[in-house]
């Protein structure tokens, strides 16, 4: 089977491969520009917080029922173009066995960091027996959404092993970098073995069903060009790679990734995502020709007036006017606090004026 070959066991229906999002991706014309959000289904949605009560973050990820419910929220209420499978970055960090919990107001926290090799040790393969949950949620909501693009995901190997190394979320990545500096040998076999988990994990999101899938680098942003060349693309390319027989696109997203556009895109990705720091007509230059791009307005845009996200709404298309292909999304992810019904205005609202 050839890198560009989508094996015929998992092609989306017809209806679905005609979808704007995924015309979009592929660089093609589109009706208007498919537009889905970051965080769409999470805690700017009442009824999210109400189907969420008093169950654990991880606990709601491992429930087909809950993740079902919780991934189909914003595409009722907003009309969104694609739907994103509802779960967390460290999910297949803890169905290998990691000790690991998503703390409210923290985030992930490693019980046992890894700082050696033995610690390597312990990260093991995923399998598909480890995440049947993930095959069962992803199997009920192909059915649920008929035409709806769904978009799988997963961590990139590098922000993965910066949860993995500090123990928890960092601002400063001291010992991430420590490792990276001080032991490169170490460095290398930590994020190859997450690479192999990572495609694992995206493997089995795309054999249920997934349309497309995105790498999350969230915090790929605090590395410098070189040491994002040398010690972490080729870990990340190992993850498109291994995806690519495919067939479905591939997204690449990182916040505060300006000066790393062009190298994310040389990763491997079809569609690299772009936060709201540069312009897309200028990362279109950054990131070069044969990607589409997706984003990118600031997401605290969205509590302004409604005037003001329009004109800062019109500003991202005119800058994306010229693009191969243009998926319209926030820099980042849906604040908490946003009001939901500004994200509906912003759908329709990008629907409308770029209709064709």
């Amino acid at each position: 089977m050839s890198a560009n070959e989508t094996p015929a066991s998992h092609q989306p229906p017809a209806a679905t491969r005609d979808s704007a999002f995924l015309r979009a991706c592929r660089r093609e014309p589109v009706p208007h520009t498919p537009v889905w959000f970051m965080r769409q289904a999470g805690r700017s949605l009442p009824e999210y917080r109400k189907v969420r009560q008093g169950i654990g973050m991880l606990d709601s990820c491992m429930r087909p029922d809950l993740v079902t419910e919780i991934t189909l929220q914003p595409v009722r209420r907003h009309g969104v173009d694609a739907a994103i499978y509802f779960s967390d970055i460290v999910v297949p960090l803890k169905a290998i066995g990691v000790d690991l919990d998503i703390k409210p107001g923290v985030g992930p926290v490693v019980e046992q960091p890894v700082r050696s090799r033995a610690d390597l040790a312990r990260l093991r393969d995923l399998t598909p027996e480890d995440v049947p949950y993930v095959t069962e949620a992803i199997g009920q909501l192909t059915s649920e959404l008929g035409p709806t693009p769904l978009i799988g995901f997963a961590g990139a190997p590098f922000t993965l092993a910066s949860y993995l190394v500090e123990g928890g979320p960092s601002r400063t990545y001291e010992n991430a970098k420590a490792m990276m500096y001080g032991d490169p040998g170490l460095w290398a076999d930590l994020l190859d073995r997450l690479s192999a988990i990572t495609a694992a994990f995206l493997k089995v999101q795309i054999e249920a069903g997934a349309s497309a899938v995105q790498l999350f680098d969230s915090w790929a942003g605090a590395l410098a060009p070189a040491d994002y060349r040398r010690s972490v693309l080729p870990a990340s390319a190992k993850v498109f790679e291994a995806v690519a027989g495919y067939g479905v696109p591939r997204i690449h997203f990182g916040v505060g990734t300006g000066e790393l556009l062009g190298l994310m895109g040389e990763a491997g990705a079809d569609v690299v995502g772009v936060d709201w720091r540069v312009p897309l007509d200028e990362a279109v230059r950054r990131v070069g020709p044969g990607k589409a791009l997706q984003g990118n307005l600031d997401p605290t845009v969205l509590f302004a007036p409604r005037e003001a996200v329009e004109a800062k709404t019109r500003e991202v298309l005119d800058a994306a006017a010229g693009l191969e292909g243009h998926v319209f999304n926030l820099g980042h992810g849906v604040m908490p606090a946003t009001d939901p019904d500004a994200l509906t205005r912003l759908v329709e609202y990008v629907h409308t004026r770029t209709a064709r």
